[in-house]
């Protein structure tokens, strides 16, 4: 094991590890919210943002799966290390992350049944660009209207037409984040 993988975790796991918790859930309950996160430091070239969202909602027993781009020796050791989360494939995954390019298409990820909706997996999404512009939406959490930069529309549409099964996504950009859950209404 090198340093890579011994660094970059919380150095204060209670605290930032809760902090970064309130932050996820503003950020579902509040789609088009943009959210600040700290503490981890993930290896390149995963976001900061993503790496404090795999630390805090990820452990032994929640699958990964990593997109080619970011299935690295060093992210599989930092995650394992850190969160101590298997690296599966699509399919099996509770959290996939990538680039969206590499997450398509998406009716290979779990999407839940009738029985059990919440067996579906969450997509973190790593995009170059967070601003609470573009796509409207609508929905639970949601005044009147918010605006997401999403990097499309049919999609997240598609996807809100088979609530309550479905994906969720929270997409990265640096230190921040933002949520789009299957019950939002994409416009």
């Amino acid at each position: 094991m090198d340093d890579l993988t011994l660094a970059g975790g919380f150095s204060d796991p209670a605290q930032q590890s809760a902090q970064a918790f309130r932050a996820v859930m503003s950020a579902l309950a509040r789609p088009g919210r943009i959210e600040a996160v700290r503490g981890a430091e993930p290896p390149a070239p995963l976001s900061q943002a993503a790496g404090v969202v795999l630390l805090t909602l990820c452990d032994p027993e929640t699958p990964v799966y990593l997109t080619p781009s970011l299935d690295l020796p060093s992210l599989r050791q930092w995650i394992g290390f850190h969160a101590g989360a298997p690296i599966v494939g699509a399919d099996e995954c509770s959290f996939a992350i990538g680039p969206w390019e590499e997450l398509l298409p998406l009716d290979r990820f779990r999407q839940g049944c009738s029985e059990y909706p919440d067996r579906s997996a969450t997509l973190l999404v790593e995009t170059p660009l967070l601003e609470a512009r573009g796509a409207t939406l609508r929905g639970p959490g949601i005044r009147d209207t918010a605006e997401l930069s999403l990097p499309e529309i049919a999609a997240f549409q598609q996807n809100a037409r088979v609530f309550p099964l479905g994906l969720d996504f929270i997409f990265t950009c640096g230190d921040r984040l933002a949520a789009l859950p299957r019950s939002t209404e994409v416009v």
